[in-house]
């Protein structure tokens, strides 16, 4: 995008018996008129709460559309809505969700998942896997990673000197020993590489039951996290209503409202757009 054009935006509407369409719709008059929203796809015939074979075709050729435009750069970031993956994987759908499939589509190896609310951000070391074997997978070099990754989203986002957090595993970041030792043996091996890297930016082992405070407090911008339920669980109840979940390490955003298609409340003007609003409002931002 060269500085004389508007900056153009994506966005999907995700399984269309769900809440997509609905909170899509009620985000767009919110949006700044400094940019273009494009939709990928066609607009079908849904019913709102039966999801079908067509709808979940429908989300699928959104997917690659919008996966397809950001790879050729027709727009500058993606906003998807909220996808029924059951539908999908009976359509060969093959990832475990939307970040996988856009990492694969543009060739990228090296991305993370991020969640961002008004008051937390957290980055996640392991994603989608049983509590027992977080601590198998958990490797500096991979806290290394994903911590460079998120300094660089939350710079592109509009910080640019961020401040992150490394959270411990254990309770009391293990006791010198007594309740595990993966903080000696793997987070703080990652947090000095990070800070030989970039000194300043990057703090830790922070211990896992004050650190979410202490970011939503301001003390940091963002925490990186050993596992998903970890940084989830505060994150929702402090930001539930205008969480973000972000795709990082990607050339152009791919970002998408942190809530799923809610089929039982569709058609009823019951959904909440404010996670969407802020899902567009955090693309134009990365793109500026």
């Amino acid at each position: 995008m060269s500085r004389l054009q508007q900056p153009v935006i994506g966005y999907t509407l995700g399984d269309q018996a769900g809440i997509g369409p609905e909170v899509i719709a009620a985000a767009l008059p919110h949006l700044p008129q400094s940019a273009e929203y494009r939709p990928m796809g066609q607009r079908i015939n849904a019913i709102p709460g039966q999801p079908t074979e067509e709808t979940a075709r429908a989300a699928l050729e959104q997917l690659e559309q919008a996966a397809e435009a950001l790879r050729t750069g027709r727009i500058d970031a993606v906003v998807t809505a909220p996808i029924c993956k059951e539908g999908l994987h009976r359509l060969g759908f093959r990832y475990p969700g939307q970040t996988e499939f856009f990492a694969e589509r543009l060739g990228i190896k090296n991305f993370a998942m991020c969640l961002t609310g008004k008051r937390l951000t957290v980055a996640l070391a392991t994603t989608h896997v049983a509590l027992k074997d977080v601590p198998g997978m958990l490797q500096a070099s991979e806290l290394v990673r994903v911590g460079r990754l998120l300094a660089d989203f939350l710079r592109r986002t509009g910080i640019p000197t961020p401040r992150i957090a490394l959270a411990g595993l254990n309770p009391h970041n293990g006791e010198s020993g007594a309740f595990g030792d993966e903080e000696s043996r793997i987070i703080i091996p990652a947090v000095e590489a990070l800070q030989r890297e970039e000194p300043g930016v990057f703090h830790g082992p922070c211990v896992p039951d004050c650190v979410y405070r202490d970011a939503a407090e301001g003390l940091y911008d963002a925490v990186v996290a050993p596992y998903h339920d970890q940084a989830l669980i505060p994150l929702k109840l402090l930001d539930f209503d205008n969480a973000v979940n972000a795709t990082i390490g990607l050339p152009r955003l791919r970002v998408s409202p942190d809530h799923g298609t809610a089929f039982g409340i569709a058609g009823k003007g019951l959904a909440n757009p404010s996670s969407t609003i802020r899902a567009f409002e955090l693309a134009l931002r990365s793109v500026r």
